[in-house]
């Protein structure tokens, strides 16, 4: 049965005993280009790996050229939307990739990108809706990335957007949200509260320093987050077998900012 699949892939993506994330999306080659730390994917998805990350997140082409096969197991999620940083409108992100294909590449898992607000966010959700139907189909779980951007959104941070985006993907049959943080744990808190299934926090810009990055997770994880879904703060890390290991010691160990800024000593 479809949910069987879905229950028994989705383990694959997560920590069995804390039941939350640690994903690591290396899909920006796509959007940048060769961008530092993932010049040479293998290195990447193996040193995250090393760290316990529960899953990497990548383009289908990238499959080939580094995941699995030696070193740590990680879940794979292969990622479904693309735009480019050159293109007339990063934002309008278009389907490149079917749930079925990605099922015989041996996904645990597929994401969306969906940015509510957007000129084409109608474009969107109709395709969030229609991969939402096909992973019933095929029993593999959705993450769907909301955010809100487009002109309408001044503060792509504001909770309210924030909250009505996160909505907006378990409505129309996501199993995993990513978003951002909202800068808080009261806000942060009434997105998860509104949002029926997962919500992990996706990494933004690049942080001024680890303390900060670390008490950004904590916070979430206090607000009710499952767990993060964050790229560059990681890959583009001094060290990012640390960086995983230090995140995993919050979302799946429960520590505090000081406990996991030792692994990074």
């Amino acid at each position: 049965m479809p949910e069987i699949g879905k229950q028994i892939r989705i383990e694959r993506i997560m920590d069995r005993d804390s039941r939350n994330m640690v994903i690591i999306p290396m899909d920006h080659g796509i959007t940048d280009g060769p961008i530092k730390g993932l010049i040479n994917i293998a290195d990447s998805i193996n040193s995250v790996a090393e760290g316990g990350a529960n899953a990497v997140l990548m383009q289908k082409g990238m499959i080939l050229h580094g995941h699995r096969g030696y070193g740590h197991d990680v879940g794979l999620i292969l990622h479904m939307s693309a735009s480019t940083s050159l293109g007339p409108d990063p934002n309008d992100k278009v389907l490149v990739c079917t749930v079925e294909e990605a099922s015989r590449m041996g996904a645990d898992a597929v994401s969306v990108h969906i940015n509510v607000g957007s000129e084409t966010e109608s474009e969107q959700l109709k395709i969030l809706g229609h991969i939402g139907r096909q992973c019933d189909y095929w029993g593999i779980p959705l993450i769907a990335m909301m955010y809100p951007r487009g002109r309408k959104v001044t503060n792509p941070r504001d909770p309210q957007m924030v909250a009505h985006a996160a909505r907006v993907g378990a409505e129309l049959g996501a199993d995993v949200i990513k978003t951002v943080y909202t800068g808080d744990i009261e806000s942060f808190s009434r997105v998860v509260e509104g949002c029926p299934v997962p919500v992990v926090i996706a990494g933004g810009p690049k942080t001024n320093t680890d303390r900060e990055f670390l008490e950004m997770i904590r916070e979430a994880m206090d607000a009710g987050a499952r767990g993060v879904a964050i790229g560059r703060n990681v890959f583009q890390h001094p060290s990012p077998t640390r960086m995983t290991q230090a995140i995993t010691e919050i979302a799946h160990n429960n520590q505090t900012v000081d406990e996991a800024l030792k692994q990074l000593q």
